[in-house]
């Protein structure tokens, strides 16, 4: 007879086997990297000067997409977006097969290029709120009143009695009334005078105000910038 020391282990169930393998480990850390990135937060590479000082070119972000989970971005929020045609062609026509491959690393890991229409600017304004400039002080107006805009970097030239909304040539910090849209929102850059922004085609003198405005979709907003993950010598809070 067969001693009990003898008798060979009972062979694992296949589901142990299968959890157990290197292959599902890997797997599975993909999909949740991916769920992370797609519904809790994900990196993005700022791909131009248009909010410095707040952020420069090549500063890698975290973007908290549950930010606006049951509402909206506020005046003052840093957001990610997915500009539409409004905004210009999306770039990517041009792009082959290996530039596709590190705009997607890009995407997921927020080193590389990031999506070639994605855009990051500051929300100036929401659905029903009235946008004006300038006042006598050349700020931006808000339903009224004067924003406070201690972030802004290199503003348009404006000069009270002498280039202001009233001189000719007017000021280009000025801006024909509008009421933002449903479902929309105004964004800015903080480097005011190097931004192609929501309201960079109204900055001219003949400027249609039904017309000229770039929007922010609320469906196509990613998120809310949060803090600065790269360079380490710039790690803060937004």
């Amino acid at each position: 007879m067969t001693s009990a020391d003898d008798a060979s282990p009972a062979p694992r169930p296949l589901w142990r086997r299968i959890t157990g393998s290197t292959w599902f480990h890997l797997i599975l850390a993909f999909v949740v990297v991916g769920a992370v990135l797609s519904f809790v937060a994900k990196p993005y590479a700022v791909p131009s000067g248009s909010m410095e000082q707040t952020l420069t070119p090549g500063d890698r972000v975290l973007v908290n997409r549950l930010a606006f989970v049951g509402g909206g971005p506020s005046t003052g929020d840093i957001v990610v977006f997915d500009a539409d045609e409004t905004w210009g062609p999306d770039g990517t026509a041009d792009d082959g097969p290996l530039k596709g491959v590190l705009r997607w690393i890009g995407e997921v890991t927020g080193f590389g290029p990031s999506g070639p229409h994605t855009l990051i600017k500051r929300v100036i304004a929401g659905p029903g709120q009235t946008v004006s400039c300038c006042d006598a002080e050349g700020r931006l107006l808000v339903d009224g009143k004067p924003l406070d805009e201690p972030y802004v970097f290199e503003d348009i030239p404006f000069t009270p009695g002498s280039l202001d909304c009233t001189s000719t040539p007017a000021s280009l910090r000025c801006l024909p009334e509008v009421t933002v849209p449903a479902g929309s929102y105004l964004v800015l850059g903080d480097h005011r005078s190097n931004s192609a922004d929501g309201a960079y085609p109204c900055r001219t003198p003949d400027a249609d105000a039904a017309t000229c405005y770039r929007w922010a979709k609320r469906d196509e907003i990613v998120g809310k910038a949060v803090a600065i993950l790269w360079p380490v010598g710039r790690w803060s809070g937004l």
